[in-house]
């Protein structure tokens, strides 16, 4: 049996491949794109370099998946997003701000999570982005079920669900696969594989073709696409989101990619792959890289613009990150917000019991950090 084909509009050298697929976008949009992929990329290096000096808790890289960006720019802004854990380019893309993403990471005051969740771990109800959860594959059957929701509402939008190889393994995205199928939810499902669950490779995960063949198992309308392929990925997400808002289709999207990072800054990559590996696939296959030819080739980019975006984006990206750094934790009250509408009696006795214990050991507890300095405890 043949494997599904894998869709192109670009080779690696940004050359177009069939001239009737590339899309008619201005130059404001494509460089808009490439400057958010360009900012991405900074930012992973300075937060990825902050994690390792020990002034985040944790951080997770895109390196390799920029591209991924460019379904942001194929959906409705009021489009819902559910992500995992490397779509914080089309957060970005949204208009999620600089300041949005270091306070997150450092769990500050200005946190919309407020110091809850881990870094990268992104949500905006603003921009129709659900926050992030870690437990693998949880939010699949989530984006089936919100997506039957629009439907019931009478939308004219649609949800798209991005996940892992790995997740694919999980139970959750077959039982979302087979719900959306059978309820025509308007979801549009979007798998990054990238070669590794993990540190666990493809070829040790399934025997099948790929992640693709599932969906057809399940009779849902599949594409395998390169995920390296900006342009690639933006036709495809905007043709899914066609059938997910006008006929109730849900669409699964296989983009295949390479996680050029660690999985996280947990992992050490070079304990199953070699070093090289990565290397070759960031030197070769660069998402980045292969979009800047292509603007180059129409005449929208050029070396010096390159070389000015670099720095200016750098400066600006340090100059939140320093921001960030200095403002305080949340307030300790936050730890009690938000569970109930108001505060059961338990909740109550917790509350009174940590104040007791920070007055009686108040050289333990360091409270010149957070908001209010504990005194709205």
């Amino acid at each position: 049996m043949d494997a599904i084909p894998t869709y192109r509009v670009m080779d690696k050298e940004g050359k177009v491949l069939v001239p009737e697929e590339e899309p008619k976008v201005t130059e404001e949009f494509a460089t808009k794109i490439y400057k958010d992929m360009v900012t991405l990329n900074t930012m992973d290096l300075i937060l990825y370099e902050a994690q390792r000096q020990g002034r985040i808790s944790f951080y997770m890289t895109n390196y390799g998946e920029e591209a991924f960006i460019s379904c942001g720019a194929a959906l409705d802004p009021s489009d819902v997003i559910f992500g995992q854990y490397r779509e914080s380019g089309i957060l970005l893309y949204r208009g999620f701000t600089l300041d949005e993403f270091m306070s997150q990471c450092y769990s500050n005051e200005k946190d919309h999570g407020k110091g809850r969740q881990m870094p990268v771990h992104y949500g905006s109800k603003k921009l129709n982005f659900q926050t992030i959860s870690s437990p693998l594959a949880t939010q699949i059957p989530h984006a089936s079920g919100a997506a039957y929701a629009l439907k019931r509402a009478g939308k004219k939008n649609c949800v798209m669900c991005f996940f892992g190889d790995g997740a694919a393994s999980e139970g959750d995205f077959h039982a979302a696969l087979n719900f959306a199928a059978t309820m025509q939810c308007p979801v549009i499902f979007f798998c990054r594989n990238n070669g590794f669950a993990i540190s666990t490779p493809a070829d040790e995960q399934y025997k099948g073709d790929g992640i693709a063949s599932r969906g057809i198992g399940y009779g849902i309308d599949t594409i395998r696409v390169d995920g390296n392929d900006v342009w690639a990925v933006y036709n495809v997400t905007k043709a899914a989101r066609q059938l997910a808002v006008d006929e109730h289709r849900p669409v699964l999207i296989e983009a295949l990619t390479y996680r050029v990072g660690h999985h996280s800054t947990s992992d050490d990559s070079s304990a199953y792959r070699s070093k090289k590996e990565a290397e070759t696939w960031m030197r070769y296959d660069n998402p980045i890289t292969r979009l800047r030819k292509w603007l180059h080739n129409k005449g929208w980019w050029n070396d010096e613009t390159e070389t000015k975006y670099r720095a200016d984006i750098r400066k600006e990206i340090l100059k939140s990150f320093s921001k960030a750094e200095k403002l305080h934790k949340p307030s300790l009250t936050e730890l009690f917000n938000d569970v109930y509408d108001k505060p059961t009696p338990n909740l109550i006795a917790q509350r009174k019991e940590l104040k007791e214990i920070i007055q009686k050991y108040p050289a333990n507890y360091p409270l010149a950090d957070f908001k209010n300095g504990g005194e709205d405890l």
